[in-house]
Parts: C-alpha cells; structure tokens; sequence
C-alpha cells in the first residue's frame, strides 16, 4: 500500500462590503487561510485582478510553495550527498499568459543563491535537477520548472572558529 500524507487550511472569505458579490467593484478579494496552531496568512486577488497589494495573492502563494518544496528538497539530497549549505536564498518568479477570461502559468523560474562550506561543487549544481524531481510540488503542475542555481564555496578561513578553551586544556 502506498503511504498517503495530508494535509488542509481553512480558507474564510472576509471581503463582503454588504451586498455581497452584487458587483465586480462590490466586494473585496480579502480572504484569510489558516490552520490550528499557525499565524493567519492573509489573502486577496493579485492587484492586476483587483486585489489588494498588502496581502499574499493565490500566484504568489503557488511561486512561493514551489521555491519551498525545491529548497526543501534540495536540502533532504545535500544532506545525503554531504554537502553543507550554510545559506540559501531563492527570487522565484512565474508567467502567467491570459486566455479570454481566464489564464494559466506557462512557466515558473527559481533562482537559488546558495553558499557551501563543505561538498563538491559540481554535484552540488546538478543535485538542482534531482530536487526537482523529487519536488511534490513541482511534480504537480503542469508548466515547466526551471532553476537557475548560483553556488559559491564559503572561504574555510572565513568561518569562525572556536576559542581554545585554555583553562581545561592547562588541567588536562
């Protein structure tokens, strides 16, 4: 049997103005998604579809859980292949091409900035491709992923190091 995992939010809609959705211009997009334990994120449409601009939009959230799945999956392979990355940092972007009414991605770049202080750089580079096979998310859509990683060694000399302890090492 195949093991299952899932997983849920709430979703409360909090853009009624008083007639509802009477009108295009009648309401708000505002929304709240939640779940027990965790801090409330805000919603609304992307400002493009009237939306409201302070708060999380349904394509930044897909963006953002791709970027999240690949590091985390990155992270699980680096682990694996024993490199340590000491930072890692990802300016996502996606496409949406417009069709009449409606729309889809036609594609999502992710642009990892990553620092490692141990591993081999090459593997490092090509661990990219597997993380996003091995994506949930990724492997889930239906537009492309591409990653445009960019990988720098942290100089050993750089990395702090640790204060000898002198009064131990005096008793030894």
């Amino acid at each position: 049997m195949t093991p299952e995992h899932h997983f849920s939010v709430a979703l409360q809609w909090t853009g009624n103005r008083g007639t509802g959705t009477s009108g295009p211009r009648d309401f708000s997009r505002e929304h709240v998604l939640s779940h027990d334990g965790k801090p409330d994120l805000l919603g609304s449409a992307a400002p493009v579809f009237r939306g409201d601009a302070d708060r999380w939009n349904p394509e930044e959230l897909l963006i953002g859980a791709l970027a999240q799945c690949h590091m985390m999956s990155y992270f699980y392979l680096a682990t694996k292949h024993g490199i340590a990355v000491t930072s890692y940092t990802d300016a996502a972007s996606g496409t949406i091409r417009m069709n009449g009414a409606g729309g889809r991605f036609t594609e999502v770049t992710l642009r990892p900035r990553m620092t490692i202080a141990s591993g081999d750089l090459e593997l490092a580079l090509r661990l990219h491709d597997e993380a996003e096979q091995i994506c949930f998310i990724a492997q889930s859509v239906n537009f492309p992923v591409r990653h445009e990683p960019e990988i720098s060694v942290a100089d050993p000399e750089a990395q702090p190091h640790p204060e000898p302890d002198l009064a131990s090492s005096a008793t030894d």
